[in-house]
């Protein structure tokens, strides 16, 4: 299989502004470290010959040489293949993406602003759908209970929807499960086997990462970068690993909160036809829409394969754990063989108050929405004076931020900020290989003044975040729920 790679020409247009006061070959290894470490280069991709790079950029070939050998000795390439210089990361760092980040643990702190979990409360309505429900049950009471692929009611609500959407579904195709994680990892059970390659996103959702990873697969991370995906580099990616199985997050990317077009969705899921891969695509935040502004056709429109996953728990509640799949009707009975050894379906009475939810709409409730519309804007208002220099891009919907920070910090940060009763998730949590140190996620589920306070504190903690932990601290990972 060749490498994938990637182009003199992409890193041309990727690296910094040359600094006239830094040796040449000091600047080219410090652009191209950075690169790697925020994920914009793949790991495992080779980069250019040393003569390509060097008439690419208009250095000698000494510079580049000199700068490979200084990234190949801090750990940040790796030879192999010949003469092969493949992006790589250093083991602290491999360790820190994977395992999470050590943060010291303020779950007893009652005042604790809590920004590792995007996800946000019930809305209004929602007792009155479990009442509802409870009315409804003794009409299955006198049932067995069991409903693997989900009350019938409910999963012709769902496959209505996706007609509604421009994707033409029947209710055997909708898979009822318990959440959009759990179809994730049945999809992932079904389709993955030990040592085939996954193309994954980085950043992506942790939980989604760990799921592949369970399966056996063997991550072909892409970047996603706060413009959104590289077409080409994803293009070129697939042509050369040729992955079993895709798992892509195009609606409001979580941590990015990028939207796939649906042009660059025709065109990735060409390139993923062409290569038989089957896409895994997370539309759990689908419904989390907060602007005006029209929203693509579904990825399987484009792409018959793909499995779709859906969830109520970010348009409604978290505490709802209903979520399901869009299979393509020769993947439902390999699905179903698999549930038996899970579980053997949802509860009912969960199932019966989605109905009830889902019977008035599947987008955001009206005052939800305007909340977090305002606690958007607060976020996007207060950041830059909590954090000078940090960027990134507003998404059109999604329950986040995903800030790039001036400097390599986000584990010190969110360290510091700890101290000062706010949890956070570093970048590194949401990378495929490790890296991702320059990046935090920011939710902005609570309300705006809560954002107000939050914001507070993280530029308190900005301004502390090379000071050392209280040794007094215990340290404990804290892992990505939502």
């Amino acid at each position: 299989m060749p490498l994938p790679g990637i182009t003199a020409a992409r890193i041309e247009e990727l690296l910094p502004v040359r600094d006239p006061g830094v040796p040449t070959y000091r600047w080219l290894a410090d652009g191209l470290r950075l690169l790697i470490a925020d994920g914009r280069i793949p790991l495992g991709h080779s980069l250019p010959a040393e003569r390509r790079l060097s008439e690419a950029l208009h250095l000698s070939r000494t510079t580049v040489t000199r700068a490979y050998a200084v990234l190949t000795e801090s750990g940040f390439l790796s030879a192999r293949q010949g003469s092969a210089h493949l992006a790589n990361l250093p083991l602290d760092q491999h360790r820190r993406g994977v395992g999470g980040a050590l943060l010291p643990g303020a779950d007893s702190d009652p005042d604790a602003l809590d920004l590792t979990c995007a996800a946000s409360r019930a809305p209004a309505g929602t007792i009155e759908a479990y009442t509802a429900a409870l009315a409804a049950l003794p009409g299955y009471l006198t049932g067995t209970g069991y409903a693997t692929a989900g009350l019938p009611e409910l999963r012709e609500l769902i496959a209505a929807r996706y007609g509604q959407r421009g994707l033409p579904t029947s209710a055997d195709q909708i898979v009822v499960v318990n959440g959009g994680l759990a179809g994730v990892n049945l999809a992932a059970r079904a389709l993955i086997r030990a040592g085939d390659r996954v193309l994954v996103e980085s950043p992506s959702y942790p939980n989604s990462l760990q799921a592949v990873r369970r399966s056996g697969g063997r991550l072909v991370p892409l970047p996603v970068e706060a413009s959104g995906w590289d077409l080409e580099l994803a293009e070129s990616t697939i042509a050369a690993s040729k992955p079993t199985v895709a798992v892509l997050i195009p609606d409001f990317h979580n941590p990015t909160g990028n939207l796939l077009s649906d042009e660059h969705r025709s065109r990735l899921a060409a390139a993923l036809r062409r290569a038989g891969t089957v896409p895994i695509v997370d539309e759990t935040m689908l419904e989390v829409r907060l602007d005006d502004a029209g929203h693509p056709l579904p990825f399987a429109a484009h792409l018959s394969r793909t499995v779709l996953v859906g969830s109520a728990s970010k348009s409604h509640w978290g505490g709802l754990r209903i979520g399901w799949l869009r299979v393509p009707p020769g993947l439902r009975t390999r699905l179903a063989q698999l549930r038996l050894t899970e579980d053997l379906g949802a509860p009912l009475i969960e199932q019966l108050a989605t109905i009830e939810l889902l019977r008035q709409r599947f987008t955001l409730h009206p005052e939800r929405r305007a909340e977090l519309i305002a606690a958007r804007q607060t976020m996007a208002e207060l950041l830059p004076t909590a954090v000078p220099g940090a960027r990134w891009v507003l998404p059109s919907g999604g329950l986040s931020l995903w800030v790039e920070l001036p400097e390599s910090a986000a584990t010190a940060l969110a360290r510091a900020a700890a101290r000062d009763g706010l949890l956070l998730s570093p970048g590194s949590q949401f990378a495929a290989a490790g890296g991702l140190e320059r990046f935090v996620r920011l939710p902005y589920k609570d309300p705006a003044p809560v954002v107000a306070e939050a914001m507070s504190r993280l530029g308190e903690a900005w301004r502390r975040r090379h000071e050392h932990a209280d040794p007094g601290v215990r340290s404990q990972p804290r892992p990505v729920v939502a």
